[in-house]
């Protein structure tokens, strides 16, 4: 591996950089495992705080019912970076534990999971980034579902390795046995990422139904793939945008897109298939392409 590669991907973002919490986060465990399980205890995903969820006093996160009735579901809004999930944590409790009282916890999805992992390992020097697609283990379905997760290079296997933290200690909850595998290794014919999602939705060797992007709003076939494919282009260079984020282009298109157009995203999708292989022609794109960059989402719209 190019040691420029493994550089770019030590820097953080302005989603991913820690501030003066840097230190402490660094001070966490340097076990996977075990940073991992200590990071999901101190989350909620919003899909598991439901009307009828709330009045669960065995749920795996504790006893529901101490949640306050009046917290948002989903607070990803109010943390859209790894800085603002620390400060607002040890806010609301300085105890950074897997004893975290439930009504302590932030209530942020995978994409903060996964954000908020590979900015500790950026913290700790090891090289780091998210990476966005679509993960067939998270249902039983015949549709895989939009996932983020995060890749670290492993100095030790000489490889990235694939990280849910997300989904880290449900494993064992889960009726079914969908996850046969390690998730602080992930194999990668596990994880459909969003470029491999969008060629072979375009070359059929997908259906539309077979992918769909859940998050705001929610996407079937190509255009969830669209949203899957921006998504880990960003985070591949280090610009970990958030779900309301979409290249204004497309937006304004409503994700009907011309057929020079897919074209133009084919060849893109194809360098991001080996995104260490095509780092410098990637970065080009990156920076020339400014339809790419310019978002529309929020604020924007």
């Amino acid at each position: 591996m190019r040691t420029d590669i493994l550089e770019f991907y030590k820097r953080t973002s302005l989603y991913t950089d820690l501030g003066f919490y840097k230190d402490f986060m660094k001070s966490l465990p340097d076990d996977i495992s075990e940073l991992c399980l200590l990071q999901r205890h101190q989350i909620i995903h919003p899909f598991d705080l439901t009307e009828t969820e709330r009045k669960n006093k065995n749920s795996v996160y504790g006893d529901m019912t101490k949640v306050d009735k009046t917290s948002l579901r989903y607070e990803n809004d109010m943390f859209p970076t790894a800085i603002s999930m620390i400060a607002e944590l040890l806010r609301r409790n300085p105890n950074y534990s897997v004893d975290r009282k439930i009504e302590d916890k932030i209530h942020v999805c995978c994409r903060e999971q996964a954000l908020l992992l590979t900015a500790t390992l950026k913290a700790k020097g090891i090289p780091a980034r998210c990476r966005s697609g679509f993960a067939p283990y998270l249902s039983e379905s015949d549709s895989a579902g939009d996932h983020w997760i995060t890749e670290y290079y492993n100095e030790e296997k000489g490889r990235w390795v694939l990280v849910d933290s997300d989904m880290f200690f449900f494993q064992n909850e889960l009726k079914s046995n969908i996850i046969d595998f390690d998730l602080t290794d992930i194999p990668i014919e596990k994880f459909i990422f969003g470029a491999e999602a969008y060629l072979k939705l375009r070359n059929n060797e997908l259906k539309e139904n077979e992918i769909h992007y859940a998050s705001a709003p929610r996407k079937y076939g190509l255009k969830g793939a669209l949203k899957g494919l921006f998504f880990d282009f960003h985070s591949l260079m280090n610009n970990e945008i958030i779900f309301l984020h979409t290249p204004k282009y497309i937006q304004y298109k409503n994700f009907e897109l011309s057929e020079e157009e897919y074209k133009e995203l084919d060849e893109l999708a194809r360098l991001m298939i080996n995104p260490d292989e095509n780092f410098d022609k990637l970065l080009e794109i990156w920076k020339k392409e400014d339809k790419y960059r310019i978002m529309s989402g929020g604020l924007n719209s």
